[in-house]
Protein backbone atom coordinates (compact mmCIF):
# COMPACT_ATOMS: atom_id res chain seq x y z
CA UNK A 1 0.00 0.00 0.00
CA UNK A 2 1.42 3.37 -1.03
CA UNK A 3 1.51 6.10 1.59
CA UNK A 4 1.08 9.79 0.97
CA UNK A 5 4.30 11.83 0.93
CA UNK A 6 2.97 13.78 3.92
CA UNK A 7 3.30 10.65 6.06
CA UNK A 8 6.96 10.29 5.17
CA UNK A 9 7.54 13.97 5.91
CA UNK A 10 5.74 13.66 9.25
CA UNK A 11 7.79 10.57 10.10
CA UNK A 12 11.05 12.36 9.34
CA UNK A 13 10.01 15.41 11.37
CA UNK A 14 9.05 13.24 14.35
CA UNK A 15 12.39 11.43 14.16
CA UNK A 16 14.52 14.55 13.71
CA UNK A 17 12.78 17.16 15.85
CA UNK A 18 10.99 15.09 18.47
CA UNK A 19 13.61 12.32 18.74
CA UNK A 20 10.91 9.65 18.70
CA UNK A 21 11.75 6.01 18.05
CA UNK A 22 10.82 4.44 14.74
CA UNK A 23 8.29 2.23 16.55
CA UNK A 24 6.46 5.23 18.01
CA UNK A 25 6.62 7.07 14.69
CA UNK A 26 5.14 4.08 12.87
CA UNK A 27 2.17 4.11 15.23
CA UNK A 28 1.77 7.86 14.93
CA UNK A 29 1.70 7.92 11.11
CA UNK A 30 -0.26 4.65 10.83
CA UNK A 31 2.45 2.81 8.92
CA UNK A 32 4.33 -0.38 9.70
CA UNK A 33 7.72 -0.29 11.39
CA UNK A 34 9.18 -1.86 8.26
CA UNK A 35 7.79 0.93 6.12
CA UNK A 36 9.16 3.69 8.34
CA UNK A 37 12.53 1.92 8.50
CA UNK A 38 12.54 1.69 4.70
CA UNK A 39 11.75 5.42 4.40
CA UNK A 40 14.72 6.19 6.64
CA UNK A 41 17.00 3.81 4.71
CA UNK A 42 15.86 5.16 1.33
CA UNK A 43 16.39 8.74 2.51
CA UNK A 44 19.94 7.89 3.55
CA UNK A 45 20.61 6.37 0.12
CA UNK A 46 19.41 9.67 -1.38
CA UNK A 47 21.69 11.73 0.87
CA UNK A 48 19.19 12.61 3.62
CA UNK A 49 20.67 11.18 6.82
CA UNK A 50 17.92 11.31 9.44
CA UNK A 51 20.36 10.53 12.25
CA UNK A 52 22.68 13.36 11.28
CA UNK A 53 19.72 15.72 10.93
CA UNK A 54 18.53 14.70 14.41
CA UNK A 55 21.95 15.36 15.90
CA UNK A 56 22.13 18.75 14.19
CA UNK A 57 18.65 19.65 15.42
CA UNK A 58 19.58 18.74 18.98
CA UNK A 59 22.82 20.70 18.74
CA UNK A 60 21.26 23.82 17.27
CA UNK A 61 18.21 23.73 19.50
CA UNK A 62 19.84 23.02 22.82
CA UNK A 63 23.52 23.82 22.57
CA UNK A 64 26.54 21.58 22.70
CA UNK A 65 26.42 21.18 26.48
CA UNK A 66 22.88 19.79 26.33
CA UNK A 67 23.86 17.42 23.54
CA UNK A 68 26.80 16.01 25.48
CA UNK A 69 24.52 15.64 28.49
CA UNK A 70 21.98 13.76 26.33
CA UNK A 71 24.69 11.48 24.95
CA UNK A 72 25.85 10.72 28.46
CA UNK A 73 22.32 10.02 29.66
CA UNK A 74 21.63 7.72 26.71
CA UNK A 75 24.85 5.82 27.34
CA UNK A 76 24.20 5.52 31.08
CA UNK A 77 20.77 4.02 30.39
CA UNK A 78 22.28 1.53 27.95
CA UNK A 79 25.07 0.71 30.40
CA UNK A 80 22.61 0.12 33.23
CA UNK A 81 20.32 -2.11 31.18
CA UNK A 82 23.28 -4.15 29.93
CA UNK A 83 24.61 -4.54 33.48
CA UNK A 84 21.18 -5.72 34.60
CA UNK A 85 21.06 -8.29 31.80
CA UNK A 86 24.58 -9.56 32.54
CA UNK A 87 23.83 -9.77 36.24
CA UNK A 88 20.62 -11.73 35.62
CA UNK A 89 22.11 -14.08 33.02
CA UNK A 90 22.36 -17.61 34.33
CA UNK A 91 24.16 -18.96 31.28
CA UNK A 92 27.28 -16.81 31.76
CA UNK A 93 30.09 -18.14 33.97
CA UNK A 94 31.53 -15.86 36.69
CA UNK A 95 34.85 -15.36 34.87
CA UNK A 96 33.00 -14.39 31.68
CA UNK A 97 30.80 -12.01 33.68
CA UNK A 98 33.90 -10.40 35.15
CA UNK A 99 35.30 -9.91 31.63
CA UNK A 100 32.02 -8.42 30.39
CA UNK A 101 31.85 -6.08 33.38
CA UNK A 102 35.44 -5.01 32.77
CA UNK A 103 34.73 -4.25 29.11
CA UNK A 104 31.55 -2.38 29.98
CA UNK A 105 33.40 -0.34 32.56
CA UNK A 106 36.13 0.44 30.03
CA UNK A 107 33.54 1.60 27.49
CA UNK A 108 31.85 3.65 30.20
CA UNK A 109 35.14 5.31 31.14
CA UNK A 110 35.97 6.13 27.53
CA UNK A 111 32.51 7.57 26.93
CA UNK A 112 32.68 9.67 30.08
CA UNK A 113 36.10 10.94 29.03
CA UNK A 114 34.81 11.98 25.61
CA UNK A 115 31.71 13.58 27.12
CA UNK A 116 33.83 15.47 29.66
CA UNK A 117 35.73 17.08 26.80
CA UNK A 118 32.43 18.35 25.43
CA UNK A 119 31.19 19.44 28.85
CA UNK A 120 33.84 20.37 31.44
CA UNK A 121 31.26 20.13 34.23
CA UNK A 122 31.25 16.40 33.68
CA UNK A 123 35.00 16.05 34.24
CA UNK A 124 34.51 15.03 37.88
CA UNK A 125 32.13 12.32 36.75
CA UNK A 126 34.66 11.10 34.18
CA UNK A 127 37.32 10.77 36.89
CA UNK A 128 34.91 8.89 39.14
CA UNK A 129 34.02 6.55 36.28
CA UNK A 130 37.73 5.94 35.61
CA UNK A 131 38.15 4.88 39.23
CA UNK A 132 35.16 2.54 38.86
CA UNK A 133 36.72 1.08 35.71
CA UNK A 134 39.98 0.48 37.57
CA UNK A 135 38.09 -1.24 40.34
CA UNK A 136 36.26 -3.44 37.82
CA UNK A 137 39.58 -4.45 36.27
CA UNK A 138 41.02 -5.18 39.71
CA UNK A 139 38.06 -7.38 40.63
CA UNK A 140 38.26 -9.18 37.27
CA UNK A 141 41.94 -9.99 37.74
CA UNK A 142 42.10 -10.77 41.43
CA UNK A 143 38.59 -11.80 42.49
CA UNK A 144 36.75 -13.34 39.51
CA UNK A 145 34.54 -15.40 41.82
CA UNK A 146 33.01 -12.17 43.08
CA UNK A 147 31.82 -10.99 39.66
CA UNK A 148 28.14 -11.44 40.49
CA UNK A 149 28.39 -9.56 43.78
CA UNK A 150 30.46 -6.84 42.14
CA UNK A 151 27.91 -6.41 39.34
CA UNK A 152 25.15 -6.21 41.92
CA UNK A 153 26.98 -3.41 43.73
CA UNK A 154 28.38 -1.58 40.70
CA UNK A 155 25.05 -0.76 39.08
CA UNK A 156 23.45 1.15 41.98
CA UNK A 157 26.81 2.63 42.95
CA UNK A 158 27.20 3.96 39.39
CA UNK A 159 23.84 5.69 39.73
CA UNK A 160 24.93 7.18 43.05
CA UNK A 161 28.21 8.39 41.55
CA UNK A 162 26.33 9.98 38.65
CA UNK A 163 24.06 11.83 41.09
CA UNK A 164 26.96 13.05 43.20
CA UNK A 165 29.37 13.98 40.43
CA UNK A 166 27.22 14.46 37.34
Amino acid sequence: MAHKPEKKTAARAAFVYEALTLEVIAQRVCASLGTVSRWKRDALAEGDDWDRARAAARLSGQGAEAVTQAVMEDFVLLFQSTMTEVKAATDIKPMAKAEIISRLSDAYQKTMSAVAKGNPKLNKLAVAMEVMQSLAEFVRKHYPKHANAFAEILEPFGEDVAKNYG
